[in-house]
């Protein structure tokens, strides 16, 4: 009986030994980590402004979803078009850890306001409106970050510029035809039909 005592107790000391919740920080060369610290804050504002654009999209399902207005296919769209959005915010802080960034302060960027600045639409048309409108004031910020991050005097970062103009870009102004042509159509049958114009077309969203 002694000696399992005197075994657990140096296995308890073993294990105490070995867990640990601090550790001595490591020695890593930081020569790889090349990005601008202006660049930097740019991409982790951007970030705030994915996510925005997703809390919007979530108001807009939502509204949507109401029973009063019952619209499911206008829902469905929206409510895909705030994961898109959350995803974007996603792989933007997976870009910066890549680079090794975003080492500290993970939280301040969804600490800010990100209620919708709307949360009521009239019909459809009007809330696909603003969601062009929303694209296009995303698009112009994303612009605006590539602007920045090329114009710097001391480190063009390439990299950074062609992922934002090859996956951002590109999905932005897919994004946008893709809305212009559903209010396009949208406004037509409302205008030949009018409610029942909406109500047909949300069907066809489903």
């Amino acid at each position: 009986m002694k000696v399992f005592g005197i075994f657990v107790v140096v296995c308890l000391a073993f294990a105490s030994a070995r867990l640990t919740c601090e550790h001595k920080t490591p020695k890593i060369p930081d020569d790889w980590i090349d990005m601008s610290s202006i660049c930097v804050k740019r991409i982790r504002s951007h970030v705030t402004e994915e996510l925005k654009a997703a809390m919007q999209y979530m108001a807009m399902g939502a509204h949507f979803s109401k029973d009063v207005v019952n619209r499911p296919g206008f829902a469905k769209l929206f409510f895909e078009a705030a994961s898109e959005e959350r995803e974007h915010a996603i792989k933007l802080i997976h870009y910066l850890l890549m680079r090794g960034q975003l080492t500290s302060g993970v939280s301040d960027m969804i600490k800010r306001n990100l209620a919708p600045s709307t949360i009521i639409w009239s019909d459809g048309a009007s809330a696909i409106r603003d969601a062009l409108q929303l694209e296009a004031s995303v698009t112009k910020k994303i612009r605006e970050l590539i602007k920045t991050c090329e114009g710097e005097p001391t480190f063009n970062d390439y990299h950074l510029v062609d992922y934002l103009t090859g996956d951002f870009l590109t999905e932005q102004y897919e994004g946008q035809r893709d809305l212009a042509g559903k209010l396009s159509t949208l406004e037509k049958l409302m205008d030949s039909h009018g409610a029942l114009g909406e109500f047909l077309f949300d069907k066809k969203l489903l």
